[in-house]
């Protein structure tokens, strides 16, 4: 029998990404995230994940100019997310978006790589529009279009909040949405290639993708991390708070451990610093010396390193992005890893179809239901 949760299972070759867990290191393409989170933006990232190579100018221009004319959402979606503001939780509205999508791609039915590429920066260019669209719809305030001249991280925060935002949070987003970009073969990354490993079109992939990020045990831990750090409120509270949770009989700390690093994961190397700048920059630290109070207990106590979601929270508390909005902006900069992901599936298919081994009973005789006893 292989390990539970398919743990240590080769599952797929990808050029994509990779991980050292031992290290603490994450490539993408071979370009170490240290590297891409200081110099790159999320427009070449989305590049590099598809292209397997960073853009000349050329191709970045290209690639810009591809996202910002595919920003819109058209007549039939913002119809539809008129009654997804009204009816759906924020990921439910993320999900059911992507389906219908496809219904009114420019692209229609067409598999071709081509027009999956295409299909991919479309998904990407417009997931941002739609979760803000989303946020002003459900809080009764105007709808805010795309601005074609600013930058996608930029144009992001302004459609959300309603005014452009400063060059340090246009950045510190830029840089969040270039973390969590991709993340090798994690829950929703696997969910998408096993879909689209049965030739199932990019739309209805992505969608397996978000499903599975909406299950609390993959995405949704950002949002609690939040909801812990407003529950203790005060910095000074925060060590006796944890030490009262581990205390607790199967009580877990969310934002802490990880299945693959055994060390800190070299995406809270750089959330710590944005949540730190940001706070200063704003006059307002409590978030930041909240979670590093946590960090510290946790670590003496536990002996556990932060992982991504942990001061991602006070990151986008910073940024004025809604405690219940983190997972859909999670998943806005990971559709551009899962839709590559799903094209180099496409590339290179075998249906993803593994064993199981049987544990129930064996050699049962049927008995007709007149003679059956409890």
């Amino acid at each position: 029998m292989g390990e539970k949760g398919l743990a240590d299972v080769v599952a797929a070759q990808t050029s994509i990404s990779d991980i050292d867990g031992v290290q603490g290191k994450l490539w993408y393409v071979g370009y170490d995230i240290d590297d891409l989170a200081q110099s790159s933006t999320f427009e070449e990232t989305v590049f590099l994940l598809h292209n397997l190579r960073l853009p000349t100018q050329e191709e970045l221009d290209g690639i810009t100019e591809a996202l910002v004319n595919d920003r819109e959402m058209t007549t039939f979606g913002l119809s539809l997310m008129e009654t997804l503001a009204v009816q759906s939780s924020p990921m439910s509205m993320v999900r059911t978006s992507i389906s219908a999508a496809s219904a009114h791609d420019p692209d229609g039915w067409d598999t071709s790589p081509e027009a999956n590429y295409r299909k991919a920066l479309r998904l990407t260019a417009r997931l941002p529009t739609r979760i803000a669209g989303y946020h002003r719809m459900r809080t009764k305030r105007d709808v805010v279009p795309p601005n074609p001249k600013l930058p996608h991280a930029a144009n992001f925060l302004a459609m959300l909040l309603g005014e452009e935002p400063d060059q340090d949070a246009a950045r510190a987003l830029d840089v969040c949405l270039i973390l969590h970009a991709d993340h090798t073969m994690n829950a929703s990354t696997f969910a998408a290639r096993v879909c689209a490993s049965t030739l199932a079109d990019i739309h209805s992939s992505s969608t397996a993708a978000v499903a599975a990020l909406k299950g609390p045990l993959h995405g949704g831990a950002n949002e609690q991390v939040m909801k812990m750090l407003e529950e203790i409120g005060d910095p000074d509270k925060a060590e006796d708070y944890i030490t009262q949770r581990l205390g607790q009989k199967g009580a877990r700390i969310m934002g802490f451990g990880h299945r693959v690093y055994k060390t800190e994961d070299p995406r809270a190397t750089h959330l710590r610093r944005l949540a730190r700048s940001l706070g200063e920059g704003a006059g307002d630290t409590r978030w930041f010396e909240i979670s590093e109070r946590i960090e510290k207990a946790v670590m003496d106590q536990k002996g556990l390193y932060p992982n991504v979601d942990f001061y991602a929270a006070s990151v986008y508390r910073s940024l004025g992005i809604p405690t219940d909005l983190f997972t859909p902006v999670f998943a806005a900069s990971r559709i551009a890893g899962w839709t590559a992901h799903i094209r180099e599936q496409y590339a290179d298919n075998r249906l993803i179809r593994p064993d199981s081994e049987y544990i129930g009973p064996a050699d049962q005789r049927y008995v007709p239901i007149e003679e059956r006893t409890e």
